[in-house]
């Protein structure tokens, strides 16, 4: 419910603001994705996951700060060749799909260490 729209819509407005579809244009895409998008929209689900979880803003603040450098590194490790990829050689249309692919897996990840930390 959460990650289908708000991806999609991103990578529409990322087509905006870059366009095209060189090598360079997806290294672009990818630093504004990995440097801009990705720590909000996992801070985002990191906080959505401890409100869900019952936590108070307080609690919930001290998990996301105690967990995100972790959390971002591992995602720094899996998701610009991933990005890199999808953005040189997707068609924005299909793009969406191939990151769900991979986000099943990452998914998984972020549940274990949301219910961990």
């Amino acid at each position: 419910l959460l990650q289908g729209p708000v991806v999609g819509g991103w990578y529409k407005i990322l087509d905006q603001l870059v366009p095209g579809t060189t090598k360079v244009v997806a290294v672009k895409k990818m630093v504004l994705d990995q440097g801009g998008f990705a720590p909000c929209f996992l801070g985002c689900f990191l906080a959505i996951t401890g409100a869900m979880n019952g936590l108070s803003a307080a609690e919930n603040w001290s998990k996301i700060q105690q967990g995100s450098f972790t959390t971002v590194s591992f995602s720094a490790q899996i998701w610009p060749p991933v990005q890199i990829a999808n953005f040189y050689f997707v068609p924005l249309k299909h793009r969406l799909a191939v990151v769900q692919c991979v986000a099943i897996v990452w998914n998984c990840y972020l549940s274990w260490k949301a219910n961990r930390m």
